[in-house]
């Protein structure tokens, strides 16, 4: 059934904010060392508070897993989640493809050469809490994204199957480079394979406080035009009689979407599947309008990162699976499914 009204929109977002809040607060309990529901909410409310009932006991290590381990691991897992499968939502409805996913473009391919270059080289700088990893990641996606753009530029014009294909090779070259340095990596060969398959373990408030100004600046500036990219789902020379600049707006959506991207790569590495499953998931449940695609996309991106990551710390605790394992072991049997079972759907 396809969510069409205006009401049943509202509460779709409704029902999916409540889920959000009770996966959060569930998957705090979880983990090497469980937690129950009730200490966790007196450990809220001594933090909020600064007391708590004098027969309540908190232990200095459960106050610490809760408020300085999972916390800020739940949150930075809501944010990249949001962040992949906002840019996912947005490049396929600009490309119109909905093949397309947030790493098309190469970002992923320059910031996982940025991150082996920091790892392999043993760079040591720092900036704002975050280390060499994830700043040299942020800046080799950004990077990537003007080489695109100014290697797919003819003119004033960027035709859109050029992106897409210049995205393509550019990644395919970068990536060749990241091969080259893992075979000399020597000793720090696990570490580099360990970012590549992605994981949250290293989360922090720090990188929490950095990454949100990023994924509030991309989400919100993808949104205000989200009209706009309904209307270049018609062509750009449909949007163009519609008063609607393409070149213009093609430069808004890939850097709103590469600066998603690029955050969410430098604090959790290359975690797939994510950007391309869930428009996927809101757009068969309620069509291409992106003024509901969009924010529904970054909610049920939010939740199912969250659920991976649960998953993946707790199904061999206390030791823990990358989080690009598990979605893509669960991410990529779906999505076939999907595609089974609507292969006849017009999706722009």
């Amino acid at each position: 059934m396809i969510i069409a009204h205006g009401w049943q929109r509202r509460f779709f977002l409704l029902v999916l904010l409540a889920l959000l809040l009770f996966t959060l607060v569930y998957s705090l309990g979880l983990g090497a060392v469980s937690l129950g529901r009730r200490e966790i909410f007196y450990i809220f409310l001594e933090r909020v508070t600064g007391a708590v009932p004098a027969d309540v006991a908190i232990s200095a290590a459960s106050r610490d897993i809760i408020l300085n381990i999972r916390l800020p691991r739940v949150f930075q897992a809501a944010l990249v989640g949001a962040a992949l499968s906002v840019a996912g939502a947005t490049l396929q409805g600009l490309f119109r493809n909905p093949l397309a996913d947030p790493y098309i473009i190469g970002v992923s391919s320059g910031a996982a050469l940025g991150a082996t270059v920091a790892i392999v080289s043993g760079l040591t700088l720092g900036f704002a809490g975050f280390g060499a990893v994830p700043i040299m990641a942020f800046a080799g996606g950004l990077l990537t994204i003007a080489l695109v753009y100014h290697l797919s530029r003819q003119g004033n014009h960027v035709p859109v199957m050029t992106l897409l294909l210049a995205g393509i090779a550019v990644g395919a070259f970068l990536s060749a480079f990241v091969s080259l340095l893992i075979f000399f990596s020597g000793e720090r060969l696990h570490q580099v394979v360990f970012w590549m398959m992605g994981g949250l373990g290293g989360a922090r408030w720090s990188y929490l406080r950095v990454m949100l100004p990023y994924v509030l600046l991309g989400c919100g500036c993808i949104y205000f035009f989200s009209r706009e990219l309904n209307a270049m789902l018609l062509g750009e020379d449909t949007a163009h009689t519609l008063g609607i600049d393409p070149e213009k707006l093609k430069k808004i959506f890939l850097v709103a979407a590469s600066l998603l991207v690029s955050a969410a790569v430098s604090t959790s590495g290359i975690i797939g599947f994510i950007g391309l499953v869930v428009p996927h998931i809101v757009r068969l449940l309620a069509g291409p309008d992106h003024r509901f695609l969009l924010p529904a996309s970054a909610l049920c991106g939010a939740i199912m990162l969250i659920g991976a990551d649960t998953l993946a710390r707790t199904i061999i605790a206390p030791a823990e699976l990358p989080v690009g394992i598990i979605t893509a072991l669960l991410g990529a049997p779906f999505f076939l499914y999907l595609l089974r079972q609507r292969k006849k759907i017009r999706y722009f």
